[in-house]
């Protein structure tokens, strides 16, 4: 099984008996973006607080 559905299915089975579908979406994009982050930064695909802020200010000019 991969990763991601293992994961997903975790932090599905930790949500309350009254979730809604909402919810369960919610944990599912949650953890693929966490997943995603994770392997941008093994990928060494990242930026300093620095750059970001900067990034940031350009955006709201």
């Amino acid at each position: 099984m991969s990763l991601i559905k293992e994961v997903t299915i975790e932090a599905i089975k930790k949500l309350p008996e009254e979730c809604s579908v909402e919810d369960i979406m919610y944990e599912i994009n949650f953890v693929a973006q966490v997943l995603e982050g994770l392997k941008d930064a093994e990928e060494g695909k990242m930026l300093t607080t620095e750059e970001l802020l900067s990034r940031v200010k350009q955006w709201a000019k």
